[in-house]
């Protein structure tokens, strides 16, 4: 005879097999935490590649929204030169360069993007490399001819950044305070601003001279430091000095002798119309009155200028009536015109004299 409840005591004797499986021996269902590591796997991947310096990138404007881009030959090529992000995929380190391309774009970490103006402009041999507007792209596939991938997320900021925000109040805290620097710390700030504003506009006009005469002579289009005014570039790009080939189309000769003539036209009228030495004199100081008033101003002669000020206030009545010290200078202020009275009476005197003398001297 069987004993009751011996099914039961079986199926306990199945489990105690089951938890006894040895340490790792894989299991056909996987765990959802390990689920959710697998997903970080390629979020930490993402933010590596798109932190790294060497993929190329730009942005651009998606849908009224600033995006930073890459291309998808730059993502082929960098994954080939750097083989070892891919252990950052830990099992999936193994996979192509492609599938991975298509699993971002599954897990939405980046999108597929295509150039908004798709026909040449005139005068232009080919396409734009970096197109600055973009649209997405019908179908969201990894491909490497001629596709632009955007990042979806929010990149971490770096800690530099994190410490400029907290710096620019204190800097415009310390704006709002130059009247009450010391006087030396103030001639130091505005030598070193207007230095600087002198440096830039100096670069400013040097890169549009060079441009303008090559342009004009060679119908070479040269600036120098071409990224200085980008709003997104590096700061070794930023100081690039010397510009990429230039792919354009020379321009017509007549075009360039036309912009010469202009050129010249505008130079000569500046020359014309230009100030003389009194006028640039008084426009000098002008500028360097107000330039002593800023540089010499202080609280203290403020708050001295103010107790003057009550003090000439105290010196009436608050019914409205005159002190004596006020009728003193009421007095002083009429004495003026007796004396100018007096000066007018000696002088119709020493006229009348002279006429005398000259009427005596005819007879």
């Amino acid at each position: 005879m069987k004993k009751p409840g011996g099914g039961g005591g079986g199926g306990a004797a199945v489990d105690k097999k089951r938890s006894r499986r040895p340490y790792g021996e894989s299991s056909t269902e996987t765990p959802p935490r390990k689920q959710d590591a697998k997903k970080d796997v390629f979020q930490v991947f993402a933010e590596k590649v798109r932190d790294h310096k060497n993929l190329e990138s730009r942005w651009a404007v998606l849908q009224e929204t600033r995006v930073e881009y890459f291309r998808g030959k730059d993502f082929v090529s960098f994954l080939r030169n750097h083989p070892e992000l891919k252990d950052i995929l830990e099992s999936d380190r193994n996979l192509e360069i492609e599938d991975i391309g298509n699993i971002l774009l599954r897990k939405n970490l980046i999108v597929r993007c295509d150039r908004v103006v798709k026909t040449l402009r005139p005068g232009k041999k080919k396409l734009s490399t970096w197109p600055a507007h973009l649209e997405i792209f019908s179908e969201q596939v990894f491909s490497d001819n001629d596709a632009f991938f955007a990042w979806t997320f929010v990149n971490r900021r770096p800690l530099w950044q994190t410490l400029l925000s907290f710096f620019w109040p204190v800097l415009t805290l310390a704006i709002c305070l130059f009247p009450v620097y010391p006087h030396r710390c103030k001639l130091f700030i505005l030598y070193f601003c207007a230095g600087l504003l002198l440096l830039i506009l100096s670069l400013l006009l040097l890169r549009a001279f060079v441009f303008g005469s090559l342009w004009i002579l060679l119908g070479k289009r040269v600036w120098l430091f071409p990224n200085i005014l980008a709003e997104e570039a590096t700061l070794k790009e930023l100081f690039q000095f010397w510009p990429k080939k230039d792919e354009d189309e020379r321009p017509k000769w007549t075009v360039r002798l036309f912009y010469a003539i202009v050129a010249v036209v505008v130079f000569l009228l500046l020359r014309h119309h230009a100030p003389d030495e009194a006028a640039r004199a008084r426009y000098q100081k002008r500028v360097s009155n107000i330039i002593d008033d800023v540089l010499e101003w202080s609280p203290s002669l403020a708050l001295s200028g103010m107790m003057e000020k009550q003090t000439m206030f105290n010196a009436t009545d608050p019914d409205g009536n005159v002190t004596d010290g006020s009728k003193s200078t009421t007095e002083q202020m009429a004495q003026p015109e007796d004396v100018e009275g007096d000066i007018s009476t000696v002088e119709n005197e020493v006229e009348q004299s002279i006429e005398n003398a000259e009427d005596t001297d005819h007879h």
